[in-house]
């Protein structure tokens, strides 16, 4: 710990927060980048009703980062705010357990969705045109590839709580490079016509599998050096830790749930249009990730800071670190929309050509980059009461976003503005959550005294 010293406590912040944050958005763009690629490889079949498939099985998937947030953005903030009070050896426990934790609750989440997976497709907005390739991409990404895939991201958390931004990065980042060289092998070559999504899926599991790999040999490396361990003896004496690990990494983990559940409600309401809508949803949901994986970096890359420096009681440091991101964030918000309101067409047309898609999503992206720069205000008041272990408040903010506000406010615009009205609601939903973050944080500046 003692070479990241300077990086928490003394270390310019502008440069503190650009070693750790710039890293984590690279990475995080890299993921991205090889999420898409694997919509813009199936879009090249020309074929809507493979890509709404996957947009469908997505879903699933992006449960596990809720997985994956529970143990590792929650002992992640926990192992900062211990080695804030000089507590290595108990961050060193709640590191193993963390690990082991990830473990275990992917195991379930995989095997239940191995046991019910045509009835969860199903209820989350498959179709009998759509429930065999949907399937046939669950099968490989989350339940052959759910531990690798889980682990791995939680793991990058918790190097990131000790510092380590740049290995966290690489190890995620490795894992997209090899999914995009991957993804056309395994569906044009490797696997028969008709099994494009099939083979997408299995580029995905593989690619998480050697990500995985490097994050067991970084582990192993810094092991004598940090409070990095995935050492069994230390999981059980770190389990007394479960109650603050939940407190952080519970609100989180509900925040992507609801997120997911957003997302299956959008897609429900959407296929009472057809089939055809629920394409365009995804693709634009794809790209949207852009404005959102640079918020959630700089949030992550700001998380230990602030948890650190919260701990340790230097609280005017810790709000440099949050307005530092905040005007950050707002900066590229602004240049997102720019770019997405000119080339919205241009920028769907590489995921697919079919007019009635097309025309659709150029429209929905243009409406959708406009709730960006609130999107990643919430996105960091949340990440700052969860690096201070507020979960409460964190609670709070993540059920009003995606759950509370969020998912009543998309049955009432789809009653009375139809489709469209869908595709507002984010915007309006943040807009309210924007408000009731700030008050929750003049609720607790009190203690916040420089």
């Amino acid at each position: 710990m003692t070479q990241n010293k300077e990086l928490f406590e003394t270390m310019p912040v502008p440069k503190a927060l650009a070693t750790l944050a710039v890293p984590t958005i690279i990475s995080q763009l890299i993921t991205m980048i090889y999420n898409l690629a694997d919509t813009f490889f199936i879009g090249c079949t020309n074929d809507p009703y493979k890509i709404a498939a996957s947009s469908v099985a997505f879903v699933l998937f992006f449960v596990m980062n809720a997985l994956a947030n529970l143990f590792g953005i929650g002992g992640g903030s926990l192992i900062s705010r211990l080695l804030g009070m000089g507590k290595n050896d108990e961050a060193k426990k709640v590191c193993s357990f963390s690990f082991y934790g990830t473990i275990i609750i992917t195991f379930i989440y995989s095997l239940g969705c191995f046991i019910f997976m045509n009835p969860l497709l199903y209820a989350i907005g498959a179709s009998d045109n759509t429930i065999g390739f949907a399937s046939a991409y669950t099968f490989w990404v989350v339940v052959i590839g759910g531990i690798p895939s889980t682990l791995s991201m939680s793991m990058a958390h918790l190097l990131r709580s000790e510092g380590y931004a740049k290995q966290a990065s690489f190890g995620l980042g490795m894992g997209g490079v090899v999914n995009i060289i991957l993804d056309p092998l395994f569906m044009f070559v490797v696997m028969k016509p008709g099994q494009e999504v099939s083979g997408a899926a299995i580029a995905t599991m593989l690619s998480n599998v050697l990500a995985l790999i490097y994050f067991l040999v970084v582990f192993i490396r810094l092991r004598k050096t940090t409070v990095l361990s995935f050492a069994p003896n230390l999981a059980v004496p770190g389990a007394k830790y479960t109650g603050q690990i939940f407190a952080v990494g519970l609100p989180s983990a509900i925040g992507s749930m609801l997120s997911c559940v957003s997302n299956i409600t959008i897609n429900s309401l959407a296929s009472g249009y057809g089939d055809i809508p629920v394409a365009p949803l995804g693709i634009v949901k794809k790209i949207d990730t852009l404005p959102m994986n640079i918020g959630m970096g700089l949030c992550r890359g700001m998380m230990p800071l602030v948890a650190y420096n919260y701990a340790s009681q230097n609280h005017k440091r810790m709000k440099a670190v949050a307005y530092c991101a905040r005007i950050s964030g707002m900066v590229c918000a602004g240049i997102c929309i720019v770019i997405f309101e000119i080339f919205a067409g241009s920028i769907v047309r590489l995921f697919i050509e079919e007019a009635a898609t097309l025309e659709l999503a150029t429209n929905f992206l243009r409406i959708c980059c406009i709730a960006t720069p609130v999107m990643i205000c919430n996105f960091q008041m949340s990440y700052m009461f969860q690096a201070m272990g507020k979960g409460k408040q964190s609670l709070l903010l993540s059920s009003c976003r995606q759950g509370i506000i969020n998912i009543p406010l998309l049955f009432i615009m789809n009653y009375l503005f139809g489709l469209y009205g869908i595709i507002w609601t984010q915007l309006l939903a943040d807009a309210i959550t924007l408000v009731i973050s700030f008050a929750l944080y003049r609720s607790i500046q009190s203690e916040l005294s420089d």
